[in-house]
C-alpha cells in the first residue's frame, strides 16, 4: 500500500497537516517514534493568528475551552512583591480580527486536541514508530524504520523536532549557532501553598529568576528558572530537588513544596534554520527546520503555521490537481518567516534578560509583534499575468496578506462570518456587487472542487450564495468601494484583487499547472 503522504512526528506541525490534508481526502499515515504521547507543556501559548488557524482546521474552540486567555503577571523582586499587570489588559477584539489575545494551554493539550480532530476524519497516530532514514525516487518516497520495515508514499514530510532524522537524511544545513553557557531549567510540577491566578516571577538584582505558570485544565505550574551550577559552572541535571533548591533560593516564600514532578528539561538557546526546506519529494515543517529561542513563545506557533501553508499545496500535488512546482512556494513563503521568526525571538529573549533586572518587569517584555499577517512578497502573490485594474486599497490589504475576517448576513438573514465562509477547503472568491454575480457563478462552475463563489450584496442566487455586508465591514477590510473581484487562497490569504474574471481563470489555471510567475 502507498500512502499520498507520510508525515513523521505527531506534534502540533504534524498533526496540523495530517488534518489539512485528511480534510481534503488525500491518503496520510502519520507515525511517531514516541511509545505513548506525552503530558508535557512544553510551549505553552497559540497566538491570535494560529487560532485563526486552527479554527479553519477545527479546534479553536476546544483551546479555548481548554485554556486560558487571562491570566495576570505577578511580579517579585529581592523576594518583594512589586506589581501585578496584565499586558492584554486593554486588547479587544475586532470584526477583521476576533481573537485579540493568545490562549494560555499546554502543548499536550493542544495536541490531545488536534489528535482527537484527525480521528474524526479515521486516521490515528502509529506510534513507537521511528523513521531513520529515507529513499526517493522520481514516483515516491521509501522510508526505512530503526525495526527495517518500509513504508511506501508520494512524499515524506519530517515534522520530528530539532534532532530531525529526516533532516540529517536529506543532507541540507542547519545554519546557526547553540549557545552552551545560555539556558534555563523548565518542568512541569505541582507546588503547595501557592495560588493559581497569577503566573509568578521572580527575579533579583544579582540577575537570577525563577517562575512558576499554572497550567489550565491541570493541578501543575510550568517552572522556568535559572539552572543551578556545578562547580565548573556547567548547568547540573534537573531534579525535583534541585527545582526546590531554586525556587528557595529566587523565590524565598517559606512554606511552598515542589511535588509531583511530570516533566523535568534543561533548554538550551538554538538559534537554527535550514537553508532548503524541499528537497525532492521529501519537505520539512516546524522545528525541524527552525529552532529558536523560547521568547515570545514562537514556536508551536511557528510549526502550525507551517502546516497549514504546506497544507492546501501538498494536497492539490499529492492528488495530481496541481502541478509539483506549487510546493516550491512552500519554502519560498515560509523560509521567510523562519528566518524573521529567529531574528525576533532572538532579539526578545536578549530584551528580557535585560528587562528582569529591573523591578517590576517579567515576560511580557518577549510579548511578540503579530505573526502570520502574510506573505506579500510570494509569487502566489497577485494576478498571474499583467494586472488591468487592479482593485482594493493597498494602504488595508495587499494580494499576499492575511485575509480579513467580517461579520456578514447569509441569504436567510442569519449572522455569518468571513472565517465561516472560507472554512471549506478550497479558494474562495468573493464579488462585491451585483455586476458580477454573473462572473462568480461561471468562474465557480468552472472551477468546481477548486473554487467557490459568494457575491456580497450581488443578489445573487442559484449556485452561488449572497453575503450581505449589512455594516460595511467587509468592505473595509478588504479595501474595496467599488465592484470587485477577491480571490482568497485555501490557507485564508488574499491571492489577488481583481475587475477582471480572466485573471481569476488565469491564476487558477497557473495553479493546476504549476509555473513560477515572471
Amino acid at each position: 500500500m502507498t500512502d499520498d503522504v507520510l508525515i513523521v512526528g505527531a506534534g502540533p506541525t504534524g498533526l496540523t497537516l495530517a488534518i489539512e490534508l485528511a480534510r481534503r481526502g488525500v491518503g496520510v499515515r502519520i507515525v511517531d517514534a514516541a511509545p505513548a504521547p506525552h503530558r508535557e507543556s512544553r510551549g505553552k501559548g497559540l497566538q491570535p493568528r494560529t487560532l485563526e488557524v486552527l479554527e479553519d482546521v477545527g479546534g479553536t474552540e476546544r483551546a479555548l475551552a481548554t485554556g486560558t486567555t487571562r491570566l495576570p503577571f505577578r511580579k517579585y523582586f529581592d523576594g518583594a512583591h512589586v506589581n501585578d499587570t496584565d499586558p492584554f489588559a486593554d486588547a479587544l477584539p475586532a470584526p477583521d480580527a476576533p481573537y485579540e489575545r493568545g490562549v494560555l494551554i499546554g502543548q499536550w493539550q493542544v495536541e490531545e486536541i488536534l489528535r482527537e480532530r484527525l480521528a474524526e476524519f479515521g486516521v490515528g497516530v502509529r506510534l513507537g514508530t521511528e523513521v531513520t532514514g529515507f529513499e526517493q525516487d522520481p514516483d515516491g518516497v521509501t522510508a526505512v524504520l530503526a525495526d527495517g520495515e518500509r513504508l511506501r508514499a508520494g512524499y515524506l514530510v519530517g515534522c520530528d523536532g530539532g534532532r530531525s532524522q529526516v533532516r540529517k537524511a536529506m543532507g541540507v544545513r542547519f545554519d546557526g549557532t547553540t549557545e552552551e553557557t545560555q539556558s534555563m531549567v523548565v518542568g512541569d510540577v505541582e507546588a503547595e501553598g501557592i495560588g493559581r491566578d497569577v503566573w509568578h516571577q521572580w527575579f533579583t538584582s544579582d540577575g537570577g529568576g525563577v517562575a512558576l505558570c499554572p497550567m489550565p485544565g491541570t493541578d501543575s505550574f510550568q517552572l522556568q528558572a535559572s539552572p543551578e551550577l556545578d562547580a565548573d559552572g556547567e548547568p547540573l541535571p534537573p531534579s525535583l530537588e534541585g527545582f526546590q533548591r531554586i525556587f528557595d533560593q529566587y523565590a524565598r516564600v517559606p512554606g511552598v513544596t515542589l511535588t509531583n514532578p511530570t516533566w523535568l528539561s534543561i533548554w538550551r538557546v538554538n538559534v537554527r534554520m535550514v537553508d532548503r526546506m524541499r528537497v525532492g519529494r521529501v519537505l520539512l515543517a516546524g522545528d525541524a527546520a527552525h529552532v529558536h529561542p523560547i521568547a515570545g513563545g514562537l514556536g508551536m506557533n511557528t510549526g502550525i503555521q507551517d502546516a497549514y501553508n504546506l497544507g492546501w499545496k501538498l494536497a492539490l500535488a499529492a492528488t495530481g490537481q496541481a502541478g509539483p512546482g506549487l510546493l516550491d512556494t512552500y519554502e519560498e513563503e515560509r523560509l521567510p518567516v523562519a528566518a524573521w521568526t529567529l531574528g525576533v525571538s532572538t532579539d526578545l529573549y536578549a530584551r528580557v534578560l535585560e528587562a528582569v533586572k529591573e523591578p517590576g518587569t517579567g515576560v511580557e517584555a518577549a510579548a511578540p509583534p503579530p505573526m502570520g499577517t502574510g506573505y506579500p512578497w510570494s509569487s502566489l502573490a497577485g494576478p498571474a499575468e499583467g494586472s488591468v485594474g487592479s482593485v482594493g486599497d493597498p494602504a488595508v490589504l495587499r494580494a499576499g496578506d492575511r485575509a480579513p475576517d467580517a461579520p456578514c448576513l447569509d441569504a436567510s438573514g442569519h449572522p455569518v462570518r468571513l472565517f465561516q465562509v472560507y472554512a471549506v477547503p478550497r479558494f474562495t472568491l468573493l464579488g462585491f456587487g451585483a455586476e458580477l454575480a454573473d462572473a462568480v457563478g461561471k468562474l465557480a462552475a468552472e472551477h468546481d472542487g477548486l473554487l467557490q463563489g459568494f457575491t456580497v450584496d450581488g443578489g445573487a442566487s442559484g449556485a452561488v450564495a449572497d453575503l450581505r455586508d449589512h455594516e460595511g465591514h467587509a468592505r473595509r477590510a478588504y479595501g474595496v468601494t467599488d465592484p470587485a473581484l477577491v480571490l482568497v487562497r485555501p490557507d485564508n490569504h488574499v491571492a489577488l484583487f481583481t475587475r477582471d474574471p480572466a485573471e481569476v481563470t488565469a491564476y487558477l489555471t497557473r495553479i493546476v499547472t504549476f509555473t513560477p510567475k515572471g
